[in-house]
């Protein structure tokens, strides 16, 4: 049997096309729109990174690279305030007329050597040397043959010490002298060796020899030992030297 066909003709198919686009025939206009909407074959995550995620276009990696070269330039800065504050810690530590530890230097090495003792059971021999006649040639010749008596002073001390060992100056004509892992008989010959060579050091200042000599005190340091109770036995063993060679008397430090 044969379906009859109706035909449009004339103005009638502009008509029919307006109907079709107005009920949304499928395959129609808006679902054309719709699926050019979604690329195929893209999930939501991907789509979404395809978008630039600051105005501007800016990649989202640009403040973390800002944060890293500012964090770079902190750490700079670190660096050279952490190494002025050493620099400002030697030379609060340091003599610098003589270019060893001044006392303050020379205590806190005593605290941390004392520290060393405790933990491993160690020893050390602290020695206090006093400058027998630096007065008298400061008042006859000067302050500046004065300082020239206590650099040869030091040049003895460094000479006659291990790099290991500490060496300070406690004040005007008072030196400090640490010495690790010595028997006390070691350490009686070690400060007898500095007094006599010392003793030995002649200076010549107005056409004048002079000789200043030295007096050294003992106190050895183990375990149970602390800093402050080390230095003021030595101090009174040096004091009590100094009292035996006014007298005459050489008798062992």
């Amino acid at each position: 049997m044969t379906v009859p066909v109706k035909r449009i003709k004339g103005g009638n198919v502009k008509k029919a096309r307006g109907k079709v686009a107005r009920r949304g025939a499928p395959g129609g206009s808006a679902s054309l729109a719709r699926t050019r909407s979604k690329p195929a074959g893209q999930s939501a995550a991907q789509r979404s990174k395809a978008v630039p995620s600051r105005a501007g276009g800016k990649p989202a990696s640009a403040p973390l690279a800002k944060a890293k070269r500012q964090i770079a330039a902190l750490k700079a800065q670190l660096a050279e305030a952490q190494a002025r504050i050493d620099e400002l810690q030697a030379w609060a530590d340091t003599d610098f007329l003589l270019d060893i530890y001044n006392r303050r230097g020379f205590e806190r090495e005593l605290e941390r050597s004392i520290a060393y003792i405790r933990r491993y059971n160690a020893s050390a021999a602290l020695i206090v040397l006093d400058v027998d006649r630096l007065k008298p040639i400061n008042d006859t010749f000067g302050h500046a043959a004065g300082d020239i008596v206590l650099k040869g002073v030091v040049a003895v001390l460094m000479r006659h010490v291990r790099s290991s060992d500490v060496v300070g100056r406690l004040g005007g004509d008072e030196f400090g002298v640490l010495l690790w892992n010595l028997a006390q008989a070691d350490a009686l010959a070690k400060a007898a060796g500095l007094e006599d060579a010392i003793d030995r050091l002649t200076f010549a200042f107005k056409g004048r020899s002079v000789v200043a000599g030295a007096s050294a005190g003992l106190a050895l340091i183990g375990p149970g030992d602390d800093a402050v109770s080390a230095m003021e036995a030595a101090d009174r063993a040096m004091y009590a030297r100094k009292a035996a060679r006014r007298g005459g008397r050489l008798s062992a430090v």
